[in-house]
């Protein structure tokens, strides 16, 4: 099979290594043509001479495109593998530190809360750009696979305005599978689930081993478990209370709700600083930022290091390349996607980008019709849709208004802040983001006049309840295992039981 898969923000080497290494491991893909494109030369740079060399030794003659030109990658592409963090770690660290200063607390903000929100501004915007450019000219049956977040947004603005056939794909699902497997003490492949919901925010509806229906004992099993006990707190909260798991991370499933990280006092009480992920403030920002401080000091290393293999037990569970798999050889694949909703979950809006089983095989991928979520999951689902709906409006039609009521909406923000703080931390969101925000050009103006009169409301200089130093290379490098398995991860929660402090 030769067909053409283009990876949009190839410069993030921990997706696109794995991902390149997921679909070279099926030997009916072994003859693609592969092309890389990114903004950042360097990056680009370096992330293709280590594929290139990963390829070289498995004895395959691909030869990666490579250009800083995005439609000349993107011609005749069949499939496009989109993994863009728009503004980079520069407009990252605004999205953390902006709200701290009016007390909102993040650990990730890249989903929801005010980071989600901004980070979905300026994504949504660039991956408009990236549709009209797939629209010209790629493949006229071409499939987006979004890797980038704020996923539900960024895939109901391709869906919806982008003109582009757009699956979100995400490995929540499969990692909340292999903690309740964990749970009850037997292995991921032994336990059956039903997971359903919106990115981040979806529920193990119903969960099987052996013909069991095991769902009722889930809450059981967590409060038992002698590390998920102290790692989880906030989602076996959640479990108590909606009667549900959910599919995101402690410290994740914490901002994207107004309970758990409005008072400070209270944050330390439902977060574990054993690993970033269990709600440390800035924690993801924080190892980004350590990770791409020693890819490209320990860029050299990499390339004397062992290739990855391609090998079928080689690959991971990111739905990628199964995907692209079961479309192009038949084989059945069931995974988890994000899909406009079209009534697959009765009781979620139609319009809604939603997550649920899916199934790939040669005729396409089929989402079957779930029925309704549980009243509680489908009330929090909810909240958050009409957070993104109003987002997506926003960065669509450059509204600011509609921003600003996304703010008031969200649970986090509108528990911490009141209505004159939110205009007021937008303004200073929009400014700081102006490199990366074209449909603001208005607004932004208008902010930067408010913000220079001087008669602002009173914040201060806050590192959050939980924020730990940035290593520096020579601190990681007393552990260059975990370095680099912080820097090639996709997925840099994986290992949660290390310690990052």
């Amino acid at each position: 099979m030769s067909f053409k898969v283009v990876f949009v923000g190839a410069g993030s080497i921990g997706f696109t290594r794995g991902l390149l290494r997921d679909l070279l491991s099926v030997p009916e893909l072994q003859q693609i043509q592969v092309a890389f494109t990114d903004i950042n030369q360097h990056n680009l740079d370096m992330v293709t001479e280590l594929c290139q060399r990963d390829i070289r030794e498995n004895g395959l003659s691909i030869q990666i495109q490579a250009t800083t030109d995005r439609r000349e990658a993107l011609k005749d592409a069949k499939y496009v593998l989109c993994t863009i963090r728009v503004g980079g770690l520069e407009a990252f660290a605004t999205d953390v530190d902006i709200p701290l200063k009016y007390g909102v607390d993040q650990c990730v903000g890249d989903t929801l809360c005010a980071g989600g929100i901004m980070y979905g501004q300026r994504g949504i915007a660039e991956m408009l750009n990236i549709c009209k450019d797939i629209r010209e000219v790629a493949h006229p049956d071409v499939l987006l696979l979004n890797y980038a977040n704020p996923m539900a947004m960024l895939t109901w603005a391709c869906n919806k305005y982008g003109g582009v056939r757009t699956i979100g794909l995400c490995h929540g699902v499969q990692h909340g599978h292999h903690q309740i497997a964990e749970a009850f003490g037997l292995k991921q492949d032994e336990v059956d689930i039903i997971c359903a919901g919106i990115n981040h925010q979806t529920w193990y509806v119903q969960v099987r081993h052996n013909g069991e229906d095991l769902t009722g004992k889930l809450l059981e099993a967590f409060e038992n478990h002698p590390e998920f006990a102290r790692t989880e707190k906030v989602r076996i909260d959640m479990l108590r209370r909606f009667g549900y798991y959910s599919t995101e991370s402690n410290g994740h499933l914490s901002e994207y709700v107004p309970w758990y990280r409005k008072r400070p006092s209270e944050i330390q009480d439902w977060i574990d600083l054993g690993s970033w992920i269990n709600g440390e403030t800035g924690g993801y920002l924080r190892v980004c930022t350590e990770g791409r401080s020693w890819f490209e000091t320990d860029f050299p290393n990499w390339m004397k290091d062992p290739a990855f293999v391609y090998a079928q037990d080689k690959r991971s569970q990111e739905h990628g390349s199964y995907i692209i798999e079961g479309l192009e050889t038949g084989r059945l694949y069931r995974g988890h996607f994000n899909v406009v909703n079209n009534g697959v979950i009765a009781n979620l809006p139609k319009d809604a980008v939603i997550e649920a089983p899916g199934y790939v095989d040669r005729n396409g991928i089929s989402m079957p019709r779930i029925g309704e979520l549980p009243l509680g999951p489908a009330a929090v689902c909810n909240v958050s849709i009409s957070v993104q709906r109003l987002a997506v409006e926003a960065a669509v039609h450059g509204n600011d208004k509609l921003l600003r009521q996304a703010f008031m909406m969200d649970p986090l923000v509108g528990a911490v802040c009141n209505p004159k703080e939110i205009w007021q931390l937008v303004d200073e969101m929009l400014v700081a983001g102006e490199p990366w925000l074209p449909q603001y050009t208005a607004a932004i103006a208008e902010a930067k006049q408010r913000l220079a009169t001087g008669n602002l409301l009173p914040t201060r200089q806050y590192e959050g309840a939980a924020r730990l130093k940035v290593k520096s290379v020579e601190e990681m490098q007393q552990d260059r295992e975990a370095a680099n398995k912080n820097a090639g991860e996709a997925d840099k929660g994986k290992d949660r039981a290390a310690v990052s402090s």
